[in-house]
C-alpha cells in the first residue's frame, strides 16, 4: 500500500474540496479491518501503487482542510463538502479510510465484495461530476 499524500489532482476544480476521480473511498470502525481489506486488494490483483491506507489523523489533516472555503463565494453544487464532512466526523471517531483505485464499475464491484465482508461506515466512489454511493 502506498503512503498518502493529497495531491492537486485529487481536489475539486472548483472549490478544491477532497475529489479523487477515479477513486473510491471506505471507511472503517476498525484500522485493522482497513488493513486487511487493503492486503487482499493487492493479493486479488489491484497495484500497491493504487492502494492507500488513510488512518484517522491524516484524514484530519489533509482532507478535512480541503472544505474550508470550499463554500465560498457560493455553496457546493454537489455533494462534494458533504461528503468530506462525513469522513471528518468518521475519523473524529478514530475510523480508517481506504482510497483505492477504481477505472470502472467492475472494479469498484470487485473492491466491494471484499469491504462487505466486514463492518464499514461509508464507501463513496468518485467519478467525473458525481459521487456514487458503494
Amino acid at each position: 500500500m502506498k503512503h498518502f499524500t493529497l495531491e492537486s489532482n485529487m481536489r475539486a476544480t472548483i472549490g478544491g474540496a477532497f475529489y479523487p476521480s477515479g477513486y473510491s473511498m471506505v471507511m472503517f470502525p476498525s484500522a485493522e479491518d482497513a488493513d486487511r481489506i487493503g492486503h487482499r486488494l493487492i493479493e486479488n490483483g489491484v497495484s500497491g501503487d493504487e492502494v492507500y491506507l488513510i488512518d484517522a489523523e491524516t484524514v484530519l489533516r489533509e482532507i478535512s482542510p480541503t472544505v474550508s472555503d470550499s463554500d465560498n463565494p457560493l455553496p457546493s453544487a454537489g455533494t462534494d463538502a458533504a461528503t468530506v464532512r462525513a469522513y471528518t466526523k468518521l475519523a473524529r471517531e478514530g475510523h480508517t479510510g481506504l482510497l483505492v483505485k477504481t477505472k470502472d464499475e467492475a472494479a469498484a464491484n470487485q473492491m466491494m465484495e471484499l469491504v462487505r465482508t466486514v463492518p464499514y461506515s461509508i464507501a463513496q466512489r468518485y467519478r467525473t461530476l458525481v459521487i456514487e454511493d458503494l
